[in-house]
């Protein structure tokens, strides 16, 4: 059973007089005033099909706090249970009941659980309160969009391949420990498959690659025919292990394939794969590839965002492919007047969302004054009312690329440490969520 709020608090919980222990002593009064959060992070945390009995978990409340301190600080699940038990100030804030200390795997189980609308509900309350104590207004706006990579290596053919053989090697190994000796046939060819690998990266020459591309792809072929002759084998059985079994094939099964045609149509037919039929990586399917003007390519999810003049994250979305600016200015447009209810009176963005129908239309909806960083062939006099207004609006939009910086380099926005694509949304909210209630307490008048 899991409570939502620690029941009684440690009269000797102290934050240090530092300025890390005044912001978060500013940051825990802000959760305090907020305890309907708690019902919401207290959601997530309900397991399906588990009755609520027996041992207490860690409160909703701790979990949210310990979520916060993890970002705030960049730290890992194992440099986190240090500090929150070696921390007077860290312990006061996260609200842990008295004695306890949680280990990393529990505070990783319930900290990933925390989904990313919960957190965008969190940021929806906070902003809330900005406008409140006229903080933020949302007024004027500034957009531009960013990349946030995924947990995985810089991809190639040769390399997803030996990635495919290796998982497919592990299966295997997995099905002959719950065959039981039954005697499955297969061979590994692991070692075959990543001295191929090795040796194409360090292979110049188009004709010898191939070659050796020719002897990896059979290699997984024949793997995969294994792993399908186990499947096969294992499919009379019904006992649980051999169920979770199944369904790791039937996850890896479909990519492996793909990793297999697209290798054979890019290497062995010379044919040019479309990067949204691309699998770039085996453990993080959901990862796009992002090329930004002629920067180098990322490999994770564009995202776009909306920052005010108090430098705090409005919005943010996550985009799914990699669609162009000036497709997403509308959007991000009319998400920002649905939340504040009114459009902003002047928005400033990159030069890569412009446009004429763009600029059109965000007249239509309310915005007086419209500027792009780069004109695009737009005129002035059509964006802004003056001169002075235009340069106003792009020294102001370049603010933005700090905000960006700030979220990469202080709060992990940089690349997500985290598996699988609601983990990766989940991450990328709780990195902007601890940095808006830092600044918040920052900026908020005394």
């Amino acid at each position: 059973m899991r409570q939502e709020r620690t029941v009684q608090a440690s009269i000797f919980d102290l934050f240090a007089a530092h300025e890390i222990g005044h912001e978060l002593k500013a940051m825990s009064q802000w959760l305090d005033e907020h305890p309907d959060l708690l019902g919401l992070v207290a959601r997530d945390l309900v397991r399906s099909s588990v009755r609520a009995t027996g041992r207490q978990g860690l409160p909703a409340e701790a979990v949210l706090r310990c979520a916060l301190l993890k970002q705030y600080r960049q730290l890992s699940y194992q440099e986190l249970a240090f500090h929150l038990e070696d921390s007077a100030s860290f312990r006061a804030f996260a609200r842990l009941p008295w004695s306890w200390s949680p280990q990393k795997s529990v505070l990783q189980k319930t900290i990933s659980a925390i989904r990313s609308d919960t957190w965008e509900e969190i940021n929806r309350a906070l902003l809330s309160k900005a406008r409140q104590v006229k903080l933020e207004d949302g007024a004027v706006v500034r957009l531009d969009s960013t990349v946030t990579s995924a947990l995985m290596h810089e991809p190639s053919d040769s390399s997803l391949l030996w990635d495919a053989v290796r998982v497919m090697v592990r299966l295997l190994k997995q099905a002959d420990a719950l065959a039981g000796g039954a005697g499955l046939e297969w061979r590994n060819h692991c070692r075959a498959a990543k001295k191929r690998a090795r040796k194409i990266q360090f292979t110049r020459g188009r004709p010898n690659r191939v070659q050796l591309y020719r002897e990896l792809i059979a290699i997984a072929c024949a793997t995969l025919a294994y792993l399908k002759q186990a499947t096969e084998r294992l499919a009379v059985a019904s006992t649980p292990l051999i169920a979770l079994w199944q369904a790791q094939v039937s996850h890896h099964r479909p990519l492996i394939e793909q990793i297999i045609a697209q290798s054979e149509r890019r290497v062995l037919a010379g044919d040019l794969v479309p990067a949204s039929d691309k699998l770039v990586s085996l453990f993080e399917p959901h990862a796009d590839i992002i090329v930004k003007g002629s920067r180098d390519t990322e490999y994770g999810h564009k995202l776009n965002l909306t920052t005010g003049r108090s430098g705090m994250i409005l919005d943010l979305v996550i985009e799914a492919g990699n669609p162009r600016d000036s497709d997403r200015l509308l959007p991000m447009l009319e998400r920002h007047i649905g939340i504040w209810g009114r459009a902003p009176r002047q928005a400033a963005a990159d030069g890569g969302f412009a446009s004429r129908d763009n600029l059109a239309t965000a007249k239509t909806l309310g915005i007086r004054d419209m500027a792009f960083h780069k004109k695009a062939g737009l005129r002035i006099e059509d964006m802004v009312r003056s001169n002075w207004v235009y340069r106003k609006l792009r020294n102001f939009r370049a603010g933005i690329e700090a905000d960006i910086s700030c979220l990469k380099r202080a709060y992990g926005l940089a690349r997500c440490t985290w598996r699988g694509l609601d983990h990766f949304k989940s991450y990328v909210w709780s990195s902007v969520v601890a940095y808006n209630l830092v600044l918040f307490t920052r900026l908020k008048p005394t």
